[in-house]
């Protein structure tokens, strides 16, 4: 068999995608179950029924990825990050989650998730350039 060729690209074709997604989501549930996962998406939606925040993430392994969670300016300061993150958390304790991750720039807001029992366990410094990455962590109510 000859060696395999190395390919670089900027444009993967989407079955290439969700090939190497499959491949890697078999091996893993070989050795660690399939974990129950689920995408979520929570939308928070002014009178007009346009999206002024919401929050993606995904539960799998007893755990809740936030993947990003965002709030329109002129809906800032109002608690409605507080309530998205909140019923993230909820949702993800009925599915059977005990834990919560994600991760954060120093020009977001990481104090945001401090003040609601989020704790710092790695940080990415000069991500970018003056910046910091921050991944955080939390244990959700009734875990010991």
């Amino acid at each position: 068999m000859a060696a395999p060729n190395i390919e670089i690209t900027a444009a993967p074709q989407p079955d290439e995608i969700k090939f190497l997604t499959e491949q890697l989501v078999n091996f893993n549930s070989q050795r660690a179950s399939d974990g129950n996962y689920q995408p979520l998406a929570i939308f928070l939606r002014n009178a007009d029924e346009h999206i002024v925040g919401g929050l993606m993430g995904e539960t799998y392994w007893q755990w809740l990825y936030v993947d990003m969670l965002w709030v329109h300016e002129s809906c800032r300061g109002q608690g409605y990050g507080d309530t998205l993150l909140t019923t993230a958390e909820q949702e993800a304790m009925q599915r059977g989650c005990r834990y919560v991750y994600l991760d954060t720039f120093s020009f977001q807001a990481p104090e945001f998730y401090q003040k609601r029992g989020y704790v710092i366990f790695g940080e990415l410094p000069n991500f970018p350039e003056e910046y910091s990455r921050f991944f955080l962590k939390k244990d959700l109510p009734g875990t010991v």
